[in-house]
């Protein structure tokens, strides 16, 4: 999960690193935004080889989330 919090944090520019952790709500960052969630999903395909629908990631709440959800679909 280390790497996956690692790349998750690199889609953002001004939030700092210690605030990516497990239990992050990540959509209450101020700096979330539509564009912030489709550099998401384009690392995850790109980095890990799959496809999460644009839904899927809206009904995460934390990094943990997603990070389940990748590896439900691997």
């Amino acid at each position: 999960m280390e790497e996956f919090i690692k790349n998750f944090a690199a889609q953002w520019d001004d939030t700092e690193a210690e605030a990516f952790v497990p239990e992050c709500e990540f959509h209450e960052l101020e700096e979330w935004s539509s564009l912030t969630g489709l550099a998401i999903l384009n690392m995850i395909a790109k980095k890990y080889g799959v496809k999460v629908a644009p839904a899927e990631l809206k009904a995460c709440v934390t990094i943990e989330d997603v990070y389940n959800l990748l590896q439900s679909k691997r």
